[in-house]
């Protein structure tokens, strides 16, 4: 099994969530490779079995637009019959942004795990929990 997580961070919020999800890969023995938003594309994609996407809420609830919804929209129609998670934080409102984007995923969206604001033990547990399930 081989997972990408890939990520778009403003704050390094979701980068410790997305370290804390390859961790939890890894700890499965499953090949693991962390991207930043900028570095993955859908040529990548056909490399992966799995994969999980963070980014933070941005302005009204929604995905960061200028580097990670043009990554998500160039690679989630290649996502599909693969296995996919989403995670990310958030400061304020209640989630919306998470709920609209795995409606409106062209693929299979297994599981989604958001926190607020920088994820603490707990959060980071859940997150490492995230990449053993993505990867088990």
């Amino acid at each position: 099994m081989k997972v990408a997580v890939v990520y778009w961070s403003g704050t390094g919020n979701t980068e410790a969530m997305a370290n804390a999800v390859a961790e939890g890969v890894k700890q499965e023995n499953a090949e693991v490779e962390l991207f930043s938003a900028g570095e993955f594309n859908s040529a990548k994609a056909a490399d992966f079995d799995a994969f999980a996407f963070g980014c933070p809420a941005m302005g009204a609830e929604e995905l960061e637009d200028s580097e990670f919804l043009p990554m998500w929209e160039d690679v989630s129609g290649k996502l599909l019959g693969k296995r996919v998670a989403l995670f990310g934080s958030y400061g304020w409102g209640d989630g919306e942004w998470m709920r609209s984007w795995k409606e409106s995923a062209p693929c299979a969206i297994s599981e989604t795990y958001i926190c607020q604001e920088l994820p603490g033990e707990e959060e980071e547990a859940q997150c490492r929990a995230l990449g053993a399930r993505l990867a088990g």
